[in-house]
């Protein structure tokens, strides 16, 4: 019996763990979209949010700007936050916020790519979802400002 049981608890976990697996696919690196071509704002959402065509991933058009949050409180903002009438948003991984960013481009204003139609977003730093991988007590912050990726507490 106990042997039923545990086949039993081994397909349910099974199941759970590639439904989840199936739905995150991952961000993609086999397209690089240059231009107006890589964002679309999706009217679905009133406006309020953005397609990147690039890595299949939806994010706010008009972020609040710079957030002087500490990390823990920008979890709780954005796991709270409705956008586009639409609960269910996160912070982004360190390697999807990363993507979001353009080196290269002049100094002065965020890192975006060209033609992107994101409003509000500030040439500063940005907390990722991404914990530090000897100190979970660091996130790592993504800047719009000089297009850095570094952990911090």
């Amino acid at each position: 019996m106990k042997t039923l049981y545990s086949i039993l608890i081994a397909m349910v976990a099974f199941v759970v763990f590639a439904s989840v697996a199936v739905a995150d696919p991952g961000t993609p690196w086999d397209k690089k979209i240059a231009g107006k071509g890589r964002f679309q704002v999706l009217n679905q959402f009133g406006g309020d949010a953005v397609l990147d065509k690039e890595t299949g991933r939806v994010w706010e058009q008009s972020p609040n700007g710079v957030d002087t949050r500490a990390w823990l409180n920008a979890q709780i903002h954005c796991n709270q936050k409705t956008v586009g009438n639409r609960k269910g948003w996160r912070l982004p991984t360190v390697q999807e916020l990363a993507r979001l960013v353009e080196p290269g481009n002049p100094p002065g204003g965020p890192d975006l790519p060209p033609g992107h139609p994101f409003e509000n977003v500030q040439a500063s730093v940005y907390w990722s979802a991404t914990t530090g991988a000897d100190d979970t007590s660091e996130a790592w912050l993504v800047s719009f400002a000089s297009g850095g990726v570094v952990a911090f507490d």
